[in-house]
């Protein structure tokens, strides 16, 4: 019983996540209208969020495992209760975009430390299960939000959208403060790395941010560059703390076992893929196909719907058989749906659009909670909050590639090559599957 209750405190936290994510992936055309913005712009609602939450992954991963789990992951649902109702009270895009960074800030303590609450809590026997249902419950909050997001913005304001999480993040704060346990630290003669940890944060915020603005300010442009060689020698850099230091924030040993390094890199593979998607499709139903916020939201339910049914599927197969068949299998149906989407065109049918955001979700579901059980079981127990961060890490750098790549592509097919809205949307989807096949390749070989 008392299992019961710790994963309902990390389940519900989950859930108040996924809402908060979908939401504002369904408005962000709404909001970009209404503050008379073009998309670049409005881009930075996810780019911001998605840039905060990757630099702090690993730090905060490290500090649980230093200081204790439980009192990290409850601090960051306080910042996540206290920004929401600030996102939704933003008078402008540069509003919007700074309170969206506050959010980001308490997502990166909930992400980072919420899959080693559980994988301390739980029997070996039964992560990839416990994993499994966590994931239901995110991709519970992913179906849940497109369409309430879409209906609230028809019926009130896109505003409204933020607040929906104020008594989730209430009921989430009190669930984790009653029920899941006070952990020691691991080590605690152990310091925190904040050279390694000050130097990673720059290098990755310099890296993303110049692969998110390469189309916008030109790949060969000086400030690209630029960022460009700063990150890869900041990376060096970090690379050279993380071995010197007697306390690394990054245990570099990890990625020298295959299953570890290959979960690592199919899991980047895979949020590359889903975020071209998610940030892709919005356009494709709302502009392209003249949907409304409502009806856009309804249809990308289908997608993540399919995943809450198949991840504790998925995850509790994991347990008997392994994560390899599973993770390959799921990520080549990932390529599939995609490449679904991308054929679309106006006169496609809704049931053409369903048929496929379903595919992606049932290769996303048997892929997600095999892989991060497999993750997390090739780290010690002393190292599962590095593992945690790391495994968010790869979800969230994967994200904001996707949404630089997709809004890359997009961008250049229209204003440069001329293309269509459907083109634009097409080469995008069509780069999204193609790093999909790449994922699968990766889980094959992973051991």
């Amino acid at each position: 019983m008392e299992h019961r209750w710790i994963f309902l405190s990390v389940g519900v936290g989950a859930l108040m996540s996924a809402i908060g994510v979908s939401v504002v992936n369904i408005v962000l055309p709404v909001v970009s209208r209404d503050f008379g913005v073009d998309v670049s712009t409005i881009e930075w609602v996810i780019t911001v969020y998605l840039l905060i939450v990757s630099g702090l992954l690993l730090s905060f991963g490290r500090l649980g495992d230093l200081r204790g789990h439980k009192v990290v992951y409850l601090t960051g649902l306080t910042i996540l209760v206290f920004a929401a109702p600030l996102c939704g009270l933003a008078q402008n895009a540069p509003m919007l975009i700074a309170t969206r960074a506050l959010q980001a800030l308490g997502a990166a303590m909930v992400f980072s430390n919420s899959p080693a609450i559980l994988t301390k809590n739980f029997p070996a026997t039964q992560r990839g299960q416990v994993l499994g249902l966590q994931s239901m419950m995110t991709y519970l909050g992913l179906t849940i939000g497109p369409s309430l997001g879409g209906w609230l913005t028809t019926q009130f304001s896109w505003r409204a959208v933020f607040f929906i999480n104020l008594p989730l993040g209430l009921l989430a704060l009190w669930l984790g403060a009653r029920f899941i346990p006070r952990d020691a630290p691991a080590e605690s003669r152990e310091s925190f790395d904040v050279m390694g940890a000050v130097t990673f944060i720059v290098a990755l915020v310099l890296l993303l941010f110049a692969l998110n603005q390469g189309h916008a300010w030109g790949w060969t442009s000086p400030a690209i560059l630029a960022m460009l060689v700063a990150a890869l020698l900041l990376g060096a850099l970090f690379l050279r703390i993380e071995q010197s230091v007697p306390s690394p924030m990054l245990d570099l040993t990890l990625f020298q076992r295959r299953l570890f390094s290959a979960a690592t890199v199919s899991a980047v593979a895979n949020y590359i893929c889903i975020y071209s998607t998610l940030f892709l499709m919005p356009f494709y139903l709302i502009q392209a196909r003249g949907l409304s916020a409502a009806q856009a939201g309804l249809l990308l339910t289908a997608q993540p719907f399919v995943m809450a049914i198949s991840a504790p599927i998925s995850g509790a197969l994991s347990d008997k058989i392994g994560s390899r068949l599973l993770a390959t299998t799921g990520m080549l149906l990932l390529a599939f749906g995609t490449l679904g989407l991308a054929r679309l065109g106006v006169e496609a049918s809704l049931n053409d659009v369903v048929v496929a955001l379903a595919l992606v979700g049932l290769g996303t579901g048997l892929f997600t909670s095999p892989n991060n059980s497999a993750l997390m079981g090739a780290a010690p127990r002393h190292r599962q909050g590095i593992a945690a961060s790391v495994l968010a890490t790869a979800r969230n750098g994967g994200m904001v590639l996707g949404v630089g790549l997709a809004g890359a592509i997009f961008s250049t097919v229209q204003t440069q090559l001329g293309g269509t809205l459907f083109d634009a949307i097409s080469a995008g989807l069509l780069a999204a599957a193609v790093v999909a096949l790449l994922g699968a390749a990766t889980s094959a070989v992973r051991g």
